[in-house]
């Protein structure tokens, strides 16, 4: 539940966080036809043994301004062709529906897997940590921890 005391009247949350780490891509500024423009990106997640990780695509939303700061910081290294590999926690985790337009999967429905970018604990830019975030909780103590021990992991495709 949401971190806030529950005042008479004032909603409460349960709140779904996804927490790890992987590479930043695809930054990119949304102007939808009705309402305001947002910043978005997609991370590739690492999941599973460190020798032979596989990834998992997020399409986000970057939600905060520190995290919105710090997406746009590291937005030239990654259009440079730069490795950005992060610590993240989402938030509000949901599926999309969508069909393939082009390619051998033209015509198909795939899955886009959505979220909120809500936070970022470490950022590291070609291997080099070029930001830590000051820890708010133990729970954040684990997220930065995974930034010390990333030197074994296979880049991506």
């Amino acid at each position: 539940m949401s971190h806030s005391s529950a005042v008479a009247g004032e909603a409460t949350y349960f709140d779904l966080h996804t927490q790890g780490l992987g590479y930043l891509n695809r930054i990119r500024e949304i102007r939808p036809k009705r309402g305001k423009p947002f910043l978005a990106c997609t991370i590739a997640a690492l999941n599973g043994p460190t020798e032979a990780p596989e990834y998992r695509y997020f399409d986000v939303t970057v939600c905060g301004a520190e995290a919105q700061q710090l997406v746009n910081r590291y937005a030239s290294a990654v259009d440079q062709g730069r490795k950005v590999l992060m610590g993240f926690r989402l938030g509000d985790l949901w599926t999309d529906l969508f069909r393939y337009s082009r390619g051998e999967k033209s015509g198909e429905t795939g899955v886009s897997l959505k979220a909120r970018l809500l936070f970022v604990s470490w950022v590291k830019v070609d291997g080099k940590l070029v930001y830590q975030a000051r820890p708010k909780a133990e729970s954040d103590d684990a997220v930065a921890a995974q930034a010390s021990d990333t030197s074994a992991i296979a880049q991506p495709v």
